[in-house]
């Protein structure tokens, strides 16, 4: 299908990759400009985020790039799988959770486990998500000038030519944009029906699931897991660490992990810490999950549904096989701070590099491949950034955790709410948009903040947040907080009363003192 020239609208594309998704064509979709004789200045090889946004970069630059990609659309696995569909259950979460708490209270009828279901949240996923991906078909065909060939898998043949659908492209620069995957762990059983990740998830489930496990203790693990749980699915967790203290995760502070996972041990949740998956048992299908406690004692778990929560690994052999590109010792192709891999004229960029597994950072390892393509000398480095997660709750936080920050000043101070020795019951705080009903029923359930500063420069070093509407802030906040904000400038700031960013107000109380002490 060779739609260059041809204006196509957003339902127009919409229709183009349900029939391709429903198999009633399986040839490439074709968005190349036959007439320019130019040479590529680069391919991407996968068209996700990072792939798509480096393309529409260097395009903008005056550059000439042909993206690729296995699907028969643009945007890659997050609207299609992954974070699209993790925002939409983890809001109805938060929905489900306040239907619980107030079941039986001021409008709320009582609370039917029955009526919450995992499947329908699925199937309305499943049933919307392609709309997100006809529009970036279009606007990066008709708004961003970009060339394309979807719905053919790229074979990398060389540093500088890939082979597509028959035919070979050559290009100046290669960029290696194809993502990560779900690591299995290899136990016995893993391969039962019953046994599902994130993608699998999305695509395959047919049955309403009435008892989890869940192996693994990542960011993916605890926001699926409350999902589950809060539709009425009693669900356990299986982590061999402590949950947010894994590898990917930096600067938790540990009160703000405690009150996470309190809460989700409160909401009904079960959480194994320091136990092992032995097997997956079933007969046909999965029906339990053999572990070995802390204890070691080995216990069986029932389950007609596992879910895998263990982290992701790179789709990184073929450029192993094709290129002899190095990688770590998970896999992951490594690069330096312009996305440079060892081999010279090709990138790698997003999850095809490793952690953070986050949207910002793939976009901008784009951006940053695609400038230094175009000759401008530009580093990009993400080892610092602002983290967040959801339990019923949005988790967010960046900068040193409290310890941390002990660790590394000798002065440091915190501004907290609820403070230190105060029971969460006794005070309605932090309370905003968003917890104002758990404010006036459940105090104890309106969030956690922490504000952390090295008090000899009165610079603010962290900051951890545990509530709702906050999270587009800490964007913010990072950016500040990186080029010094002080408690001083966060007094100076006009907060629009009542919102979730206490610290505004509470550092405000502090400000005024010269040597300044807790809150």
């Amino acid at each position: 299908m060779d739609v260059w020239g041809r204006p196509l609208r957003a339902a127009e594309w919409q229709e183009v990759i349900l029939r391709a998704e429903a198999g009633e064509f399986d040839e490439p979709i074709w968005n190349v400009d036959r007439g320019d004789s130019r040479e590529f200045d680069a391919i991407f090889v996968g068209g996700g985020a990072g792939g798509r946004f480096g393309s529409a970069y260097l395009r903008a630059r005056g550059g000439r790039q042909l993206t690729i990609d296995r699907w028969p659309f643009l945007g890659g696995s997050c609207p299609h799988q992954a974070c699209v569909p993790h925002h939409l259950f983890s809001e109805a979460a938060r929905e489900l959770d306040l239907a619980r708490w107030l079941s039986g209270r001021l409008w709320f009828g009582e609370f039917e486990d029955k009526r919450a279901s995992i499947l329908e949240l699925v199937e309305l996923f499943r049933s919307g998500r392609n709309t997100a991906h006809s529009f970036m078909n279009w606007q990066s065909k008709e708004q961003l000038g970009m060339e394309y060939i979807l719905n053919a898998s790229a074979t990398v043949l060389d540093e500088h030519t890939v082979e597509v659908a028959g035919e070979r492209f050559h290009a100046r620069n290669l960029v290696l944009a194809t993502g990560a995957r779900t690591e299995y762990p290899d136990i016995p059983g893993i391969d039962l029906p019953g046994v599902y990740d994130f993608a699998s998830l999305v695509e395959e489930l047919d049955y309403e699931p009435s008892r989890c496990v869940i192996i693994g203790g990542s960011k993916v693990a605890i926001e699926y897991g409350s999902f589950f749980q809060a539709t009425g699915c009693p669900t356990t967790i299986v982590s061999r660490s402590p949950l947010m203290r894994t590898k990917s995760l930096h600067h938790v502070d540990e009160d703000l992990r405690q009150f996470v996972v309190d809460g989700m041990r409160k909401r009904g949740m079960t959480i194994l810490e320091g136990a092992h998956p032995v097997e997956i048992v079933g007969n046909g299908r999965a029906t339990g999950v053999v572990v070995r406690l802390a204890d070691g004692t080995v216990e069986t778990l029932p389950a007609d549904f596992v879910f895998i929560g263990t982290g992701e690994r790179a789709n990184s052999a073929p450029f192993v096989d094709a290129l002899g590109v190095e990688v770590d010792e998970r896999g992951f192709i490594v690069v330096n701070s312009r996305m440079q891999t060892s081999v010279p004229g090709v990138y790698a960029i997003g999850d095809l590099i490793g952690a953070p597994m986050e949207m910002f950072k793939a976009r901008k390892c784009g951006m940053t491949a695609a400038r230094n393509i175009m000759g401008e000398p530009y580093e990009f480095d993400f080892s610092e950034y602002p983290d967040f997660l959801h339990s019923t709750y949005e988790v967010t936080w960046v900068g040193l955790s409290e310890a941390e920050a002990r660790e590394r000043y000798q002065n440091v101070v915190v501004i907290q709410m609820p403070p230190p020795g105060v029971d969460p019951g006794e005070i309605p705080l932090p309370c905003a948009e968003g917890s104002m009903l758990y404010a006036f029923t459940h105090p104890e359930l309106t969030g956690f903040q922490k504000c952390v500063i090295n008090a000899d420069s009165r610079r603010i070093v962290g900051v951890h947040h545990v509530g709702y509407g906050a999270k587009d802030a800490f964007q913010y906040l990072d950016y500040l907080i990186r080029r010094g904000l002080t408690i001083d400038d966060m007094a100076e700031m006009n907060e629009l009363f009542l919102n979730p960013e206490h610290f505004i107000q509470l550092c405000r109380l502090r400000a005024g003192q010269t040597q300044l002490t807790n809150l």
